[in-house]
């Protein structure tokens, strides 16, 4: 595993960069967790879960849901260019939220080698949506300013 040496500002630009250069899906739906044992795997696995994860003990499954009794989230995937490195990526923009939105989120990971390989789908609750995704605008935003001052 190569681990690079940066400055501050040198991460903060290379994870701007990441994250203006992904491929941004923002779903429309609300996702909720289910939970079932793993003895009912096939009858209670759900084609359209983006995520399938268990313990040792039972299988969650991310999935569309309307049911105001669950705990609901709204999702956004990454899908991230191949050859650029997005190490600590998460663990930026995590922190980026907490500290400017104070939301937390939750993220997942999988791979597809058709499409670059890594990508996360991110979870946040619903009263933090719309500051999620003006958040995730303006970081965007930051990377095209400072890719135009670096060019002047």
């Amino acid at each position: 595993m190569f681990i690079s040496k940066e400055t501050g500002e040198q991460i903060q630009l290379r994870l701007l960069k990441v994250l203006a250069q992904a491929e941004i899906k923002i779903y429309e739906e609300d996702y909720a967790f289910e939970e079932f044992s793993r003895e009912d795997f096939t009858l209670k696995a759900r084609s359209e879960a983006l995520a399938l994860v268990r313990d040792g003990e039972v299988w969650s499954q991310l999935v569309p849901s309307e049911d105001l009794t669950k705990e609901r989230f709204k999702i956004i995937r990454f899908y991230f260019k191949e050859a650029l490195d997005n190490s600590g990526f998460i663990g930026w923009l995590a922190s980026h939220l907490k500290h400017k939105i104070g939301t937390g989120v939750f993220v997942i990971c999988g791979q597809n080698r058709g499409h670059g390989g890594i990508y996360d789908y991110w979870g946040y609750p619903l009263d933090a949506a719309e500051s999620v995704i003006e958040e995730i605008q303006n970081l965007v935003g930051e990377y095209h300013r400072s890719m135009k001052n670096i060019e002047e």
